[in-house]
């Protein structure tokens, strides 16, 4: 097994360590580049899932029967009733919205993303709707849907109330989405900063925040001022976790500004959006097939809940499918282009801005580094290129490494893209826990997270280097800081390895 790093550098490791660790189960994560190419026209693609349960019991949480094209039933539906499904109200007002594309993932598939000969892969969608799912998604599943997020797509995410387990399979959609936070192969450290609060509230109609800028508030299908709550649940927020998240309504005697009683909340991971509703009903229109009791909440005046789920998908779905939401949007509606400094026009001319890229000073300048023995230069951790590298952690011992630097992307850049080359060996054996994490976060120049990029972990472990790839382009106009952390959790050592860093624009 290799031995922890020690302060003379010098440690057990090498190419045959990395080919076991390999070997151990540990597999290395898709490298987090852009989504696919998009099509020409701007057209919001909206996946629905029908793959856990969403029709056990009185649920009947579909846009139509007819999967995975809905206009198979019906390629002009004018009501609620052209699609036949509790949800047919929401599929047919986007589809006579014009501008979205709308498919279901049928019973008995599986969720994937990077998948090119699955036609339903998550990559060909800008938004992926889990409407109250009653069976916990596999690990591969969750790692699929976390990828896809963090690679600019969008989540929407609806629970519903504790001990709502409709299938009786041991899991409601409070314990699936929960595991989903936590237990994802990608960041398991409470990536969208909320979770599912385990509770029954009968009867509310929480309120929204007083907020005319927030577009899933105040978007092009109207302005929500409430929804209903008839049997569901609320979210604790963690913005110490995720500063993104937000909540924009609220149950009954909750305060807006504190962290507990959200009903829909917002949040961002790298560079898509997510959103969370506490209830199925207010999506519930009442109408489906045979023998559902259904509410129709849908069309209850105590709410908004219409314009809510339109808001919400359209906020969700970024630009569609002729460009991708991209470089950590936040949960107010706006990206993170605007919340650390100010964007305009301006010159660009193509540049790479990160100083000292492949650390071949050796030396730190102009990064920024927690210790000195980070740079390194040696046949232990070999560099990528050159001679030097940047060596986070591997000491088997707790303990918290940082590399960053602060750069200032011109106003008038139409592309920005970071990547690196990263290089992940341990001596965990483990194959499902994150025991050690690497993560990649952009900071504004206040010292807040504006995104976290990417979560790597002791699950990554691979031989030799993999490259990765981030849009930045979001942070044209800013002062922003690329910041590495390295932690160590465990007895056993973790190496994250970084070299050939650069930041290009144009």
């Amino acid at each position: 097994m290799p031995g922890p790093r020690t302060p003379a550098r010098r440690r057990l490791l090498g190419a045959a360590t990395a080919l076991a660790a390999a070997l151990s189960g540990a597999a290395a994560l898709p490298a987090a580049t852009a989504a696919p190419a998009a099509a020409a026209t701007a057209t919001h693609r909206v996946l629905f899932d029908n793959t856990k349960a969403e029709t056990a019991g009185n649920a009947d949480w579909i846009i139509s029967t007819s999967q995975p094209d809905p206009l198979a039933q019906n390629s002009s539906p004018s009501s609620e009733t052209s699609w036949t499904g509790a949800l047919s109200s929401w599929g047919v007002a986007l589809q006579r919205h014009g501008g979205y594309s709308l498919k279901t993932l049928p019973s008995g598939s599986t969720i994937t993303y990077g998948n090119t000969s699955n036609a339903l892969d998550l990559s060909n969608f800008d938004t992926f709707v889990l409407p109250e799912p009653n069976v916990r998604l596999s690990s591969a599943e969750k790692t699929a849907v976390m990828t896809f997020v963090q690679n600019g797509g969008g989540l929407f995410l609806i629970s519903d109330h504790n001990n709502s387990d409709r299938n009786n399979d041991g899991y409601d959609s409070p314990a699936v989405i929960n595991d989903l936070l936590t237990s994802n192969g990608v960041d398991n450290t409470d990536p969208f900063g909320f979770s599912v609060d385990l509770l029954d509230v009968s009867t509310d109609n929480p309120r929204a925040i007083s907020d005319s800028s927030n577009p899933v508030l105040h978007g092009s299908f109207g302005t929500v001022t409430g929804s209903i709550l008839r049997d569901g649940t609320t979210f604790t927020l963690k913005p110490a976790d995720n500063p993104a998240v937000k909540g924009l309504l609220w149950r009954t005697g909750y305060s807006s500004t504190g962290t507990t009683g959200a009903f829909f909340v917002t949040s961002a991971f790298g560079s898509g959006r997510v959103a969370i509703w506490g209830d199925s009903s207010p999506a519930d229109d009442g109408t489906g097939q045979s023998g559902n009791t259904l509410y129709d909440g849908w069309n209850d005046p105590a709410g908004t809940d219409a314009a809510l789920a339109l808001n919400a998908t359209e906020w969700l779905s970024g630009t569609g499918s002729a460009g991708t939401t991209t470089g950590g949007t936040t949960a107010g509606g706006t990206t993170g282009a605007t919340t650390g400094g100010t964007t305009g026009g301006g010159s660009c001319t193509s540049a790479q801005l990160l100083g000292n890229g492949g650390f071949e000073s050796g030396s730190a300048s102009p990064w920024t580094v927690s210790d000195s023995d980070i740079l390194y230069s040696g046949s232990t951790e070999p560099a990528h290129t050159g001679s030097w590298d940047a060596w986070l952690n591997g000491y088997g011992t707790a303990n918290t490494r940082t590399l960053a630097q602060t750069v200032t992307v011109p106003s008038g850049c139409t592309s920005a893209s970071l990547s690196f080359s990263l290089h992940i060996d341990t001596a965990e054996t483990t194959t499902s826990t994150a025991y050690d994490t690497l993560k990649v976060q952009v900071l504004n120049s206040s010292g807040s997270v504006l995104s976290t990029l990417a979560t790597y972990s002791n699950l990554d472990a691979a031989s030799g280097y993999t490259a990765r790839s981030f849009d930045l382009s979001a942070y044209a106009g800013q002062t922003i800081t690329v910041k590495f952390t390295g932690t160590e959790g465990s007895t056993k050592q973790t190496s994250f390895v970084v070299d050939d860093a650069a930041l290009n624009v144009g």
